[in-house]
């Protein structure tokens, strides 16, 4: 079964667009867990301007489930922030997902140019690993880049699924998919598992996953937040998540 971990990016924005406590990120990744989510993801920023520090360390302390850290291991290192890596390193999630945002990138784009990038990650995933974390990296369904991951001693790929949300309402759908499907079952051959995220709502995850088999996992955020806002509440929201994984 792929298990669904919720972004709770968008909780935070809500939050620090007043300033206070209101809504709780805590009390928001409570209720998705109650509700049945399989893990809670968390991107922090250099600008803060969603998920921050305390967030990182306060969902540490009450989740029960597993906790999934994305962002760039590099942010950070300018001293604006408290960085990907320390925060990883106090926390210890059961996964970190790296993902080669902007600092000021509005969200996140693009995955890695592995071939490009590959001496900068090797000693961040050999440290994650050493931590005792999975380590995921955000890819683009990129046959040329996926084939290089292994080298990385990476566990697994993200898939990003911007360019298959874009089309699935198109009549690309079909190729777009099989774009995805075929990255999927490459990943597997090579030993990685497979993830996948982004821009994935009720309307086109359930299409997803029984096209593209064997995902291991999907983190939503945007798009569940959202329904929660406009249509069921975030209870229901995730349970009407769960009901599209297979």
């Amino acid at each position: 079964m792929t298990a669904l971990s919720v972004n709770v990016n968008k909780v935070a924005l809500v939050r620090n667009s007043r300033g206070g406590e209101i809504p709780s990120v805590v009390e928001a990744a409570r209720l998705c867990i109650e509700a049945g989510c399989h893990g809670i993801t968390v991107h922090p920023r250099p600008d803060q301007r969603h998920i921050r520090p305390r967030d990182v360390y306060d969902l540490a302390e009450m989740l029960h489930v597993e906790f999934n850290i994305e962002g760039n291991p590099f942010a950070g290192k300018d001293g604006s922030y408290p960085g990907f890596m320390n925060l990883v390193r106090d926390v210890r999630p059961a996964q970190a997902t790296l993902v080669p945002d902007d600092p000021g990138q509005l969200t996140s784009d693009h995955g890695w140019n592995i071939r490009r990038d590959m001496d900068r990650l090797r000693p961040i995933i050999d440290e994650l690993k050493g931590l005792g974390v999975r380590v995921s990296l955000f890819m683009d369904p990129d046959l040329t880049q996926i084939e290089a991951v292994p080298r990385t001693e990476a566990d697994r790929v993200e898939l990003y699924t911007e360019d298959y949300a874009r089309a699935y309402p198109t009549a690309d759908r079909d190729d777009v998919t099989g774009k995805y499907a075929t990255a999927a079952a490459c990943a597997r051959d090579l030993g990685l598992g497979v993830n996948a995220g982004h821009d994935l709502n009720l309307d086109n995850l359930a299409h997803f996953l029984r096209t593209v088999p064997g995902v291991l996992e999907v983190s939503i955020g945007h798009a569940l937040v959202s329904d929660a806002l406009m249509r069921m509440g975030l209870p229901e929201t995730v349970k009407a998540y769960l009901k599209c994984l297979p």
